[in-house]
């Protein structure tokens, strides 16, 4: 084995080995294990899928400019919708996955078409939509949301094999799609050169609707998951489902960095992992909301700037290595 491959194995498992780490001896110094149960591994697994999904959503429209703050709300929409057939057929967890996904995908595909149409900036067309996807969930249940808390046909998927599946499943599809089909390719050209890649001949605006029908397909599951977890859907008005987006930001910018020694797609994984080990440890630890909400900004700005001094850090590392 080649110091080059030594290299990016050693690069691929630093950060989530990091996390880990640090985690498991915080956790450690308070007597408290990390993992002590099998409801601990089900969550953590569980916070690694739904974290995933969001993450490659965000990433394939971001990755070409486009910032697209809908995709929570297609979470929520797409979970109403599905469960809402589920429960008047008496269908289980099966069907509601199934229907999660098809739902979110046309949710994303009606938001790909209405930015193609409106020809207006990307964030602002998101915006729009936020607001139509919000209202809709919230006119579909008067407001009251959706609970199926005691259907255990609904409620049974929760389960480390299933969440391993979905993740798995998620990433051989995205690993498949965009590095491997010409739709991948237009799509790599395009967020390299847009406008050399049209004059080329490759077709932007169906590459654009496909990418906003597969991150709705993402974050379909990624409903499914908050919504069979919890056995509850609450409403969200005003913006509120943004904040779903956000959870992407630093396995997104982890992922990118792992993604010089493998594939981006399995750093977007591995960051995500990364950031279900804080989640993990926050909930052992009993940490209050603010307290988290503060930890996690403090590791994704001490990650950026670390990102953005890299080479003058490295420089700093290397003399004083040579001394």
């Amino acid at each position: 084995m080649n110091k080059q491959v030594l290299k990016n194995i050693a690069g691929t498992i630093a950060i989530p080995g990091i996390f880990f780490l640090i985690t498991f001896l915080v956790c450690a110094s308070h007597g408290i294990a990390l993992f002590s149960s099998q409801g601990n591994w089900v969550s953590f697994f569980r916070a690694v899928a739904g974290v995933a999904m969001t993450t490659f959503a965000l990433s394939v429209n971001l990755g070409t400019g486009r910032f697209d703050f809908s995709i929570g709300a297609v979470a929520l929409l797409s979970s109403v919708i599905s469960s809402t057939i589920c429960i008047n057929n008496g269908w289980g967890w099966g069907p509601m996955l199934l229907f999660s996904i098809l739902s979110a995908a046309v949710l994303g595909l009606a938001s790909g078409t209405i930015y193609v149409l409106l020809r207006l900036p990307a964030i602002i067309v998101s915006l729009g939509v936020t607001l139509l996807y919000e209202g809709a969930a919230f006119a579909m249940t008067d407001g009251y949301g959706v609970s199926f808390v005691t259907n255990r046909a609904l409620t049974s998927f929760p389960g480390v094999p299933k969440y391993a599946v979905l993740i798995s499943s998620a990433l051989v599809f995205m690993i498949v799609v965009y590095d491997h089909t010409r739709f991948g390719y237009e799509y790599s050209a395009l967020k390299s050169g847009q406008e050399i890649a049209v004059n080329m001949g490759i077709k932007e605006i169906p590459n654009t609707l496909a990418c906003y029908t597969i991150a709705g397909a993402l974050m379909g599951i990624v409903g499914f998951i908050s919504a069979t977890n919890t056995g509850t859907i609450q409403m969200s008005l005003n913006f509120g489902s943004i904040v779903t987006m956000f959870t992407a930001f630093l396995p997104m910018f982890i992922g990118g960095f792992i993604g010089r020694f493998t594939s981006d797609k399995i750093g977007y994984v591995l960051g995500a992992a990364s950031t279900a080990f804080l989640s993990l440890a926050y909930a052992r630890l009993q940490m209050d909301s603010s307290v988290q909400q503060i930890v996690t900004a403090l590791v994704l700005v001490g990650f950026l700037i670390y990102l953005n001094n890299e080479q003058r850090i490295l420089a700093i590392f290397r003399k004083g290595k040579g001394r």
